[in-house]
């Protein structure tokens, strides 16, 4: 079955429930994460494809097929239901000769399902890693987790902890919630450097609140012994880890390397959560792999009808 829905509305099949065929890919696949992100990313024509166990959101703009939820802002694909492979190859093979199939941010378990629903429509597709994600498993304590490091990582996770110490007091991490804690975070992430400091317009803001208000994202405030706020993430605790979506620093703390500090106290909060995987999500960033995490290859499947 195909839906073209008029409303955009995301929210009301039950579908969204089934299995995504790919493990640990957070909110992405579901809503109320893709409703939010359509609410504010409306171009296209979206449409439900479906079966009664299976469920795939796509948009078809400018004679392009993708997954609903763009890359730039979504960092797993992956298609809902266990007969992901009949029901996107019977609709691929319906489309009008010359049509263009993007399906991006795939991680292995859904590239290989989704390049089978391809093949079935009698195409062949081309197959690459273009992104990669960083991931990190972890044992029972912070303990545990700095022994896993290098010794030279060991130590500086160590030391600029005591360095933020010993200029700003004892770090503190708490939930923040509200509003005002989005506009506080996206006024830091203002203040950086480059494409991070333009990339949190009005637009991306009002995006991020609402996936805090209705998609259940939490916001982690480090702050120092004053009670001020030195860096804020943004990311989610589901029911298999800890998704970080976003971080940002206050530059009038920089000397205390907030940025490992703030890691190092929201690694020890999602062990105490007890949850074993830590989630960096899309990027290749160094920090990312000295914390501890290794890389997740991520595949876009293309095609042309």
């Amino acid at each position: 079955m195909v839906d073209l829905s008029a409303d955009d509305s995301l929210a009301s099949s039950h579908l969204f429930d089934s299995e995504p065929v790919a493990p640990h890919v957070g909110p992405f696949p579901k809503t109320p994460w893709l409703d939010v992100w359509r609410r504010h990313f409306p171009s296209g024509d979206l449409a439900i494809i479906s079966s009664d166990d299976t469920l795939i959101p796509l948009i078809l703009e400018n004679n392009t097929v993708t997954f609903a939820g763009h890359a730039d802002v979504t960092d797993y694909h992956a298609p809902l239901g266990p007969h992901v492979v009949e029901v996107l190859g019977a609709w691929i093979r319906d489309l009008p000769d010359g049509t263009r199939l993007v399906f991006d941010s795939l991680p292995l378990e859904a590239a290989t399902v989704v390049r089978k629903a391809v093949e079935r429509a009698s195409i062949e597709p081309t197959e690459r890693v273009h992104e990669v994600a960083a991931v990190m498993t972890l044992g029972d304590s912070r303990h545990d987790w700095l022994a896993a490091l290098s010794k030279k990582q060991r130590h500086e996770v160590r030391r600029k902890r005591r360095r933020f110490e010993e200029h700003f007091g004892e770090p503190t991490l708490s939930t923040v919630t509200g509003r005002d804690s989005v506009a506080t975070f996206a006024a830091m992430h203002r203040k950086a450097f480059g494409d991070k400091g333009t990339f949190m317009t009005d637009t991306m803001e009002a995006f991020f609140a609402d996936l805090h208000k209705y998609s259940g994202a939490t916001m982690s405030a480090l702050r120092a012994a004053s009670g001020d706020i030195a860096a804020m993430a943004f990311g989610f605790f589901e029911a298999d880890g800890y998704y970080l979506y976003n971080s940002a620093l206050e530059p009038t703390f920089a000397e205390g390397a907030p940025g490992v500090v703030l890691l190092d106290l929201l690694i020890e909060q999602v062990i105490d959560s007890g949850l074993h995987r830590f989630d960096f999500l899309k990027g290749d960033e160094v920090y990312k792999f000295r914390m501890g995490a290794t890389a997740r290859d991520l595949f876009v499947i293309e095609a042309t009808t």
